[in-house]
């Protein structure tokens, strides 16, 4: 039985996808599964993956349905105690897997940790800005203004999902910023320490690139998660106070593009949600 399930959404994305792929397999760490979900892709990416064959488990979905989805699908489909997850632009080192399996192993409290990264943007490594520094343990408070938590670097055991849930397949982008506040608001995500893996941005194709005002998304997460009861008194607090700090920029920016009723409604929102409380 494996104790890692490595999950890979993709989408058109054939090369990268197999230079991601391969740096799985070429783990310095096993037992393991490899679960591809296939979301709608029209190029090569099953005749390239042939190659790969019984080293993979490939499932293809009938449309392109989003990348929430395709994890989604690869956790539902997924048979080890640990989730692995990999963007398929982006690749491991060889000792990924292997160091953080040990980090679990001496702490064994542990449910969730991720590695530091390497960012590639456009073909050139960049240094990541200060803020988007990652903190270890109860990060709850700092992921409130962004997400701090790479799908690609993390681990986490299967089991907290069906507390937490899944990926929130409502959300067109800032899924994983909803997924990361709803775990990190119950349990600690540890870091260690280590650069492990190559993190590939600039791509034309990228959600962030679709979805200019990405804070929208994110008020939508942090309404949901203050709705949903789960936040002691301090967490409540400070998503509150997120929560007016985004509605009042993405409200100026309404009034700027001349929407005036939806400048209203985001600028109403925390309140609403207080005297709800």
């Amino acid at each position: 039985m494996p104790l890692v399930s490595v999950i890979i959404p993709t989408f058109n994305r054939s090369e990268k996808l197999v230079r991601a792929v391969e740096s799985v397999i070429s783990q310095h760490y096993n037992p393991l599964e490899i679960l591809v979900v296939d979301d709608g892709s029209t190029d090569t990416t099953y005749k390239d993956l042939l190659k790969f064959g019984k080293s993979i488990t490939y499932i293809r979905l009938n449309k392109n349905s989003g990348v929430s989805v395709a994890r989604n699908t690869g956790i539902n489909n997924a048979t080890a105690p640990w989730i692995a997850f990999l963007d398929s632009d982006d690749y491991w080192l060889k000792d990924k897997l292997h160091i953080q399996m040990a980090f679990i192993r001496n702490n064994p409290e542990t449910i969730a940790c991720q590695t530091d990264e390497i960012w590639i943007r456009n073909g050139t490594r960049v240094n990541p800005k200060i803020k988007h520094n990652k903190p270890s343990g109860y990060i709850f408070h700092q992921s409130l203004k962004l997400c701090l938590v790479s799908p690609s670097s993390v681990l986490i055991k299967k089991s907290v999902f069906s507390e937490t849930g899944m990926f929130d397949e409502s959300l067109p982008a800032a899924e994983d910023y909803d997924l990361w506040l709803r775990i990190s608001c119950r349990y600690p995500i540890y870091l260690i320490d280590k650069k492990l893996i190559i993190k590939e941005g600039g791509h034309h194709d990228q959600l962030s690139k679709k979805f200019h005002a990405m804070d929208r998304f994110r008020i939508a997460s942090i309404t949901k998660l203050i709705q949903s009861g789960v936040l002691s008194l301090n967490q409540k607090n400070a998503a509150l106070n997120e929560l007016k700090h985004k509605c009042s920029i993405y409200a100026h920016g309404c009034l700027k593009r001349g929407k005036a009723q939806e400048a209203a409604f985001y600028q109403a929102l925390p309140d609403m949600l207080e005297n709800d409380q």
